[in-house]
Order: structure tokens, then C-alpha cells, then sequence
């Protein structure tokens, strides 16, 4: 974690806030309404550059007035070459890799990577700073972790900094009482550090709950249900994709499957004033 200096604490003044949408426009929305997945917005696939795309595809399905992520029994690990048995259904707004063989792409999670699956650019939802959140239903599965972040689109490689707006494991989840964490990793980027949070929640997060990040160039502000629960002063300055997802780190009985993360909607919004918003980059 970076040094208290480069957080804000959340004292009188700011642990009763409330996420302020005025300021913003709404520019990108997904309801997941069906029957089928918008791939103007989504690319079914986990990071499929370090795999494949049929690998890393993601197993889902539409419920009414919801999307399902899965993990089936039957679903192959995305990567066993280099993430073991992990397995993951995986949505996300952009995809960019160099050539075959090569070590150019995006979130580089294991030493030695190539890219076994040359990937066409594309940048769907990509914003230089604005809110993005999430209403959803975590999975209360030992096993199981669900999470919405987002990664540097990596055109370059010090742009590869990850904001996670929440992740939450079954194993931290009780009746009435959660886990999420939440905060900054520099990964390739020089200009920030290491800064994540366990933020304990009074709620039962296997319902529904939004989880939001106001990201200026000043830090990030990340909100439970609307109320403030942490702020960093650290700010990636430069364009970011959405990660959506829900892991399995081993596989359960068969009785437990489908596991299903719910996503009720997911929005992203920029400034209104032209002046506080940054050019994609």
C-alpha cells in the first residue's frame, strides 16, 4: 500500500458523502434487456491474447431484468498454461495484443507471457476519467470471486494501471456483513503505487448493490450503495477498459452449478463540462 500521504482518510467531514451525479452525462449503458449480448459494447472473453478466444469465452445467459455470469461444470480453465485451473466468465470493453509470439498486450499477469492469439483492436467503452459503476449480486461460494475493474488499454506500457471498483470473495461474505476490495494497482506504470483497501460492508451482498468510482484527474472516490467508503488521491491519466467477471479458483460439487454472478445494469459517465474531460488516449 502507498504511504498515508497519498490517501485521503475518510473523516467527519467526508464518511456520510453521497455520490453526486449531477456533474456527469451518461455516455455508456447496458440493462442486458437480451436476448442477445451487445457486442458494441462487450467482447465475451477473458484477456484472450495470453489464450484463446474459444478458451476464455465467457458462459452467460439472460434472466428477466438481469444477465448471468457463469461458471458451469463443464467450463475448461481459460489459461491452465499459465493460471492453473482458474476458470472465469469474463465481459470487457476493449482488446489490444501485438502480433503472434509477441509479449505486446493488455494486463500481463504471469511472467513470460506471448501472445498465443493475435487480437484486433478495439476500443468500445474506453474513458479518460468519468463515473463507472455496477448494480450486482455476489456469490457467496468459497470458490467463487466476483469483480469489476478496470485496466490501462495498454497501447503503450506504462499504461497498464488497473482501478478495481470491487472485488469480493464467497469466503468473505457472511449473512449480513461483506468484503470488497477496492483501490489502485501500478502493475507497469511508474507514476503510481500500490494502494488497496479492504473495506468492510453491513450488507448482504449476495443481493443487489451498486458499487461506483468517480475517477477525476485529482484520484478516485469509490462509493457503496451511493455512500462514500474510500478516496485515493493516485489517478491513471490515460484511457481505461472495463473488466466485468466472475472467477473459480477450484471446482466445486456438482450440485453447485451454474454458479451465477447477477449484473442488474452497468453505466458510465463523463463530465459535463468539456473543460474536465480528457481526451482519449
Amino acid at each position: 500500500m502507498s504511504k498515508d500521504s497519498d490517501r485521503t482518510a475518510l473523516d467527519q467531514d467526508t464518511a456520510g458523502q453521497r455520490l453526486d451525479r449531477s456533474p456527469y452525462v451518461l455516455e455508456f449503458s447496458d440493462t442486458f434487456e437480451g436476448p442477445k449480448l451487445d457486442s458494441t459494447k462487450w467482447i465475451p472473453s477473458y484477456l484472450p491474447q495470453w489464450s484463446s478466444t474459444e478458451l476464455s469465452r465467457a458462459r452467460y445467459q439472460f434472466e428477466p431484468g438481469t444477465l448471468a455470469l457463469m461458471i458451469e461444470e463443464d467450463q475448461p480453465p481459460w489459461s491452465p498454461e499459465h493460471n492453473g485451473e482458474l476458470r472465469v466468465s469474463n465481459l470487457q470493453t476493449g482488446v489490444f495484443s501485438g502480433p503472434l509470439g509477441s509479449t505486446i498486450g493488455q494486463h500481463k499477469f504471469a511472467q513470460g507471457l506471448t501472445v498465443s492469439e493475435a487480437q484486433t483492436e478495439q476500443r468500445l467503452y474506453t474513458p479518460h476519467y468519468g463515473l463507472v459503476e455496477a448494480r450486482v449480486a455476489a456469490i457467496a461460494d468459497p470458490t467463487n470471486m466476483v469483480a469489476l475493474w478496470m485496466i490501462g488499454f495498454e497501447d503503450l506500457p506504462e499504461r497498464s494501471a488497473e482501478i478495481c471498483i470491487f472485488e469480493i470473495f464467497g469466503s468473505d461474505i457472511g449473512p449480513d456483513t461483506a468484503t470488497t476490495g477496492l483501490g489502485i494497482h501500478p502493475f507497469g506504470d511508474p507514476l503510481l503505487q500500490d494502494e488497496f483497501l479492504k473495506i468492510q460492508l453491513a450488507a448482504d451482498v449476495t443481493e443487489f448493490h451498486t458499487y461506483s468510482a468517480d475517477w477525476t484527474p485529482e484520484g478516485v472516490s469509490f462509493y457503496f450503495d451511493d455512500q462514500l467508503v474510500a478516496h485515493t488521491r493516485q489517478s491513471p491519466n490515460y484511457a481505461m477498459q472495463l473488466m466485468l467477471n466472475v472467477y473459480e479458483f477450484e471446482r466445486g460439487a456438482p450440485s453447485t452449478y451454474p454458479k451465477k454472478f447477477l449484473i442488474d445494469w452497468v453505466r458510465g459517465y463523463r463530465r459535463a463540462s468539456a473543460a474536465a474531460a480528457a481526451p482519449e488516449g
